[in-house]
């Protein structure tokens, strides 16, 4: 029989920062018959996967499960707290700040903008003076994005909410941590965030599917004055149901089963030693990026992310063709440019089901690429950084 289609062999690298790899036990899992979702046996798995997220966000508030995007728990968030003509206060941090902001224009919120140049995160200060200075206390919601996907650069979360609370202003914080929950440090009671976005296609391991809002007892009591319209996305709806471990709709079952499988290997791990992890894998990539001699994209060491690496392309040189030649001759996905960065920078990703071997290959292949493509560099980054990992190694624990 003719095939249309060869397929190279080996495994395909797909060293993008989401969707990530999904790990052989969690595609194990989800390879289960489809069960009744208002049966006794799936009202055990909703209890079980509800209570597991309080824990990977931290928190003793309340959990939501969308079977949506991450763009889907965007929206969410600003459906269940805001009114229309509401004052909301974001920070551009990259592509994917940028979208929120449009869902929030499309909602009818007046969103204030605060410009950056996509090379760093939120600047706290800049938000506590603008708070301070509304003293009327017209905005309602300060929204920032955790780890931006586009640019590798994290926020400080944490000195975002010592604004408000220095400035003694009752604005709700909402934190988008789509690439950055079950990757990066994140705690959403003790930071406190009310309401945290997340996703279930980066981190957490699994296929594109689920959307997340972890949600404070101040966000739920602003739900109940919000006037934006919400149906699908109505958290009083959802929670009514949930405490049994059910939906108020069909939810995505066969991707809960894997999110049940994702939990237990993130706990199993330890989130410690898991945010561990990736800080590691995230120095040795940018030990490779600059024994190459190139430029990484953030600008400041303590906002570098861990989830992901974003490599600026020496002047004269194209991203996309670079990344066309790796796929091509390496089978490996390295994420592109958006937006305004479209061409200029590649993006290596290192988060979710990973570890020094994957690493190796990842930096092997782009190491390979960049000679194969003639960009300009000096060789040896790939050492570097397995010198690197071979000093800081831990001896693994038992395979499973």
């Amino acid at each position: 029989m003719m095939r249309l289609h060869s397929h190279p062999s080996g495994r395909h690298f797909l060293q993008i920062p989401g969707p990530t790899n999904v790990p052989d036990r969690v595609l194990r899992a989800m390879d289960n018959p489809t069960i009744d979702h208002r049966g006794p046996e799936f009202g055990e798995l909703g209890k079980a996967v509800l209570g597991g997220m309080k824990k990977i966000f931290q928190t003793e508030s309340d959990v939501i499960i969308y079977p949506a995007s991450g763009t889907g728990g965007w929206e969410a968030a600003l459906v269940n707290t805001m009114s229309p003509g509401d004052k909301v206060l974001m920070a551009e941090t990259g592509h994917f700040a940028t979208l929120w902001k449009r869902i929030a224009d499309r909602l009818g919120l007046q969103v204030e903008f605060q410009q950056g140049d996509w090379r760093h995160g939120a600047d706290p200060r800049q938000i506590a003076e603008r708070l301070a200075a509304d003293t009327a206390h017209e905005i309602k919601a300060v929204c920032v994005v955790h780890n931006e996907t586009a640019t590798g650069v994290v926020s400080d979360v944490q000195a975002v909410r010592r604004a408000l609370d220095d400035t003694g202003h009752p604005a709700l914080l909402m934190v988008d941590t789509i690439s950055s929950l079950g990757s990066v440090q994140y705690r959403h009671d003790a930071w406190g965030v009310d309401v945290t976005v997340a996703g279930s296609q980066k981190g957490l391991m699994l296929p594109p599917g689920l959307a997340f809002n972890a949600i404070s007892a101040k966000a739920l009591k602003a739900s109940d004055s919000a006037k934006l319209p919400r149906s699908y996305w109505d958290w009083k709806e959802m929670l009514a149901i949930n405490a049994s471990g059910y939906f108020p709709y069909t939810p995505a079952t066969n991707l809960l089963y894997g999110l049940y499988e994702a939990i237990g290997m993130l706990l199993d791990e330890g989130l410690d030693n898991v945010f561990a992890r990736h800080q590691r894998h995230a120095e040795a990539t940018r030990r490779a990026v600059r024994a190459w001699g190139l430029e990484i994209l953030c600008l400041k060491p303590e906002e570098y992310s861990p989830a992901l690496t974003a490599v600026v392309m020496p002047e004269g040189h194209s991203a996309d063709a670079l990344r066309k030649t790796i796929l091509t001759h390496f089978n490996m996905s390295l994420g592109q440019g958006l937006s305004k960065l479209s061409d200029k920078i590649f993006r290596i990703g290192h988060l979710g089901d990973f570890n020094d071997l994957t690493l190796c290959g990842t930096l092997a292949g782009v190491e390979m690429g960049l000679m194969k493509a003639g960009v300009p560099h000096r060789h040896g980054g790939l050492q570097v950084a397995l010198d690197y990992l071979a000093e800081t190694s831990q001896a693994q624990p038992s395979a499973r």
